[in-house]
């Protein structure tokens, strides 16, 4: 049970509870069940949702208990992994984006405005191009063409068929192989293209391209 009355979910769902909401977590029916939980300070929530609905006040409550498509499940599980590897690595530009996506799906209808969008994402590429080692946030890209960030991450996907953190990632692992190229150690070379450390410029070196940096090093020489 909670505020919003009797919650019947499946494997798959998301529940949500809204801040200073009463409920009492107790399972339906006898059979044991485990879940996933994350909590967000109202205040994170709040300037999230400012983003999303162009709001002043950013206090919007999710009238459903309960989503079950699986979009904002498959953002669930993402920010849930993010938030929760103990190797880390994570960068705020994927933390901000997984969890606008998430909450976009969990509001019936943010209002996205498009004008002013195209020039936004040229200036948000030249800002990555430019030096893609250098961190970066949602917030400083969409300042950059004076749009809202869910508004640059949604035409941002639509334009490049990739994230701002996915295109910066690909941009990095672009510069590393410049770099392991001229013969640069594989330590380094993470370094200068922005990675955190070797081990994640290896695991995402080989998600890419299929194998090692290591390998791509030992093959051009």
């Amino acid at each position: 049970m909670s505020g919003r009355g009797r919650v019947e979910a499946v494997v798959g769902n998301v529940i949500t509870v809204n801040p200073g909401e009463v409920h009492d977590g107790s399972p339906l029916g006898t059979e044991s069940r485990s879940w996933r939980m994350l909590y967000f300070d109202p205040t994170v929530l709040s300037g999230a949702m400012q983003v999303l609905t162009e709001s002043r006040s950013g206090c919007v409550e999710l009238s459903s208990p309960v989503f079950r498509n699986r979009e904002p499940a498959a953002h669930f599980s993402t920010l849930f992994r993010i938030l929760t590897d103990s190797r880390g690595g994570h960068s705020e530009i994927e933390q901000e984006e997984t969890l606008l996506f998430l909450l976009a799906g969990l509001l019936a209808s943010p209002r996205i405005e498009k004008k002013g969008v195209p020039k936004s994402i040229i200036l948000a590429k030249e800002r990555i191009d430019d030096d893609p080692s250098l961190p970066l946030s949602l917030h400083e890209l969409s300042a950059l063409g004076g749009v809202s960030q869910f508004q640059l991450l949604r035409a941002f996907s639509t334009v490049t068929g990739l994230t701002p953190h996915a295109y910066l990632i690909q941009r990095r692992l672009q510069k590393a192989r410049q770099l392991i190229a001229g013969g640069m150690s594989l330590t380094d070379a993470s370094y200068t293209a922005g990675f955190a450390d070797q081990s994640h410029m290896t695991r995402l070196f080989v998600r890419t391209y299929g194998i090692t940096p290591g390998a791509y090093a030992a093959a051009i020489k």
